[in-house]
């Protein structure tokens, strides 16, 4: 049988690039040698596309914040038609690109893993689509409302799903008139959270207190995006649900994180530096009405914002009123020895390895769908 070669693309300009290695490393493991001939590509923080070697993968692990790519790998240069979507140079600036080893073709696979801005919002997707390359994950559009929270938020609201309070500032509007943004936030009450409108891991985030930090938080996240989001902290249980498929999406069993970081929240240190500062429970201790609830809004979720593939959906459980909110989705999950959406599905009966060849296998389903479409009439 043809192996499917899937190209694992990782690394990128966002402030995730660490862990886009970390993650991409167990992927690449995962990959099913029998069914796939697996390629490592990745982005470097200045945008340039390199052929990696395995030896990359294999120092990836551990503190992200150590990781990097190898400098030296083959330059690749990305011009976007069908059925060359990527493909090798010579290696001299000067002279015209080799076309005769391609890295991408109309039968090969990507398996983005990007997190964050340039990767995780639409972008590489599409890109991908103009190549017409199957790839893993969301599309353009579902990609880029599951980047944006606030966007995200606004959609959820209307589809009558529960989100926390917010508020949107942006950078226009502090530098306008500061007095008024921290205005605006302060209504929400304190303790409150802000983040970037647009990242991911935890990274930017700052929980407030009191209102003598709040615009130093702001200022904070806006570092990392033009929009910021001021939600209010809700004491609540962190509830973590995967959603894997396309047309018929399906929910695993849910999850908690328990924070005991001095962050006081899932924060990137909590995350991925500190290995006692939270403690995943899957499945998590709840009733089975709240299980059944859980997946169902998890899967409703899921295609409100036009999602595809697999996403991580995550919940707030009001301590005190059971009120569920959805947080935020991540339309592309880390695959990180603490991640909770491959230990999802392992604990919901699919290990990692058919979870893998589950998200190649859809992104061929989609691909097989847009080719079926008329671009003419």
């Amino acid at each position: 049988m043809k192996k499917t070669r899937v190209i694992v693309l990782c690394g990128g300009r966002s402030a995730e690039h660490e862990v886009s290695l970390l993650s991409a490393r167990h992927v690449f493991a995962a990959l099913d040698r029998d069914r796939f001939d697996p390629v490592l590509v990745g982005i470097d923080k200045q945008g340039r596309w390199r052929l990696e070697p395995e030896a990359t993968l294999l120092a990836a692990a551990g503190d992200p914040r150590l990781l990097k790519l190898v400098a030296a790998g083959q330059e690749l240069v990305v011009p976007v038609h069908p059925a060359a979507a990527v493909t090798c140079t010579n290696g001299s600036s000067d002279r015209a690109p080799d076309h005769s080893a391609p890295i991408m073709g109309a039968d090969d696979v990507v398996f983005p893993v990007l997190h964050g801005t340039y990767g995780e919002d639409g972008t590489v997707q599409g890109m991908l689509e103009l190549a017409d390359v199957a790839y893993v994950g969301s599309g353009p559009l579902g990609s880029g409302i599951g980047m944006d929270k606030d966007v995200a938020k606004r959609l959820l609201v209307q589809a009558g799903i529960s989100v926390v309070p917010w508020r949107l500032l942006t950078a226009h509007a502090l530098a306008k008139d500061a007095a008024h943004c921290l205005e605006v936030a302060s209504e929400l009450g304190f303790p409150l959270f802000v983040k970037p409108a647009n990242a991911g891991s935890s990274v930017g985030v700052s929980k407030v207190e009191r209102s003598s930090e709040l615009f130093a938080a702001l200022r904070q996240a806006l570092e990392l995006d033009t929009k910021v989001l001021v939600e209010t902290a809700v004491p609540a249980r962190e509830l973590e649900c995967a959603v894997l498929g396309n047309d018929e999406p399906l929910a695993s069993l849910p999850g908690e994180i328990v924070v005991r970081h001095r962050d006081g929240f899932y924060s990137y240190q909590a995350k991925y530096v500190d290995a006692d500062a939270a403690e995943a429970k899957i499945p998590a201790d709840l009733p089975a009405p709240l299980v059944a609830r859980v997946r169902e809004l998890a899967v409703r979720t899921f295609v409100t914002l036009e999602l595809a593939g697999m996403a991580r959906v995550d919940f707030f459980l009001d301590r005190n009123t059971g009120a569920l909110f959805v947080n935020e989705v991540n339309t592309i999950p880390g695959f990180t020895p603490v991640s909770m959406y491959p230990k999802l599905w392992e604990a919901s009966g699919v290990p990692v390895r058919e979870l893998v060849s589950r998200l190649v296998d859809l992104a061929v389903e989609r691909r097989r769908a847009r080719r079926a479409l008329k671009t003419q009439i």
